[in-house]
C-alpha cells in the first residue's frame, strides 16, 4: 500500500515529534508499505523517511524543482520524483497515494490535507485519509469539524467518522478497515 504522509518541514519544539517521525517512518517499513512524501532532508520529513529506510523500507520522495534549486531533497531515497511546482507536487502525490495521513505540521501539511479532505469528500479522489493525532497535535481540528457540524457547514455524521489516531495499533486498525 501506498501511504502518503503530509507532515512538517520543521521539527517543532518538543523531541517527542521527532521520535514519532522516525518511528512512524519504521512502521510503514516494516509493515511493507510505501512512504510517500514531500522528499525533503529537514525537519520531521527527514526522521520520517530515515526511519524507513533505516529499516529497509521503499521511500518515494515528491519535490518541487525550487526545492531541487535549494538541495533541500534527502539522499538516499528510492526514488525521487522532481515536479515543476507545489500544486504539481501536490497532484502527484494525490495520485500516488491509498491512504492519506497527517502529521504533526505547519501551514504546509493543514493545506495538503486540506485539499486531500476536499477530494475525498468530493468523490473525486479513492483512498482515505487520517490525522496522527500523536499528544493530541490535532484534538483543534476535531473540535474545529465538530464545530463546523454544528454550525451547518458540513455533515454531523461525516465529523464524526473523521478519523484522529494516537496509537500505531489505531493506525494498524484503520489500515486493516
Amino acid at each position: 500500500m501506498n501511504i502518503t504522509v503530509y507532515l512538517g518541514a520543521r521539527t517543532g519544539n518538543r523531541d517527542v515529534y521527532r521520535s514519532y517521525a522516525y518511528e512512524l517512518g519504521a512502521w510503514i517499513a516494516c509493515h511493507g508499505h510505501t512512504l510517500i512524501y514531500g522528499g525533503s532532508r529537514t525537519g520531521l520529513m527527514a526522521k520520517l523517511a530515515d526511519g524507513a529506510l533505516d529499516h529497509g523500507g521503499r521511500v518515494i520522495g515528491v519535490e518541487p524543482q525550487f526545492f531541487m534549486e535549494e538541495e533541500l531533497q534527502h539522499e538516499g531515497l528510492t526514488e525521487l520524483i522532481v515536479t515543476r511546482d507545489m500544486a504539481s507536487r501536490k497532484k502527484k502525490m494525490m495520485e500516488m497515494g491509498d491512504v492519506f495521513l497527517a502529521f504533526p505540521g505547519g501551514i504546509g501539511t493543514l493545506e495538503e490535507i486540506s485539499e486531500v479532505m476536499s477530494q475525498i469528500k468530493l468523490g473525486l479522489l479513492p483512498g482515505r485519509f487520517a490525522f496522527l493525532d500523536f499528544n493530541g497535535y490535532y484534538q483543534p481540528m476535531k473540535a474545529l469539524l465538530l464545530y463546523m457540524a454544528h454550525e451547518g457547514f458540513v455533515d454531523d455524521s461525516w465529523a464524526r467518522q473523521v478519523a484522529f489516531l494516537s496509537s500505531f495499533e489505531q493506525l494498524d486498525a484503520f489500515l486493516a478497515e
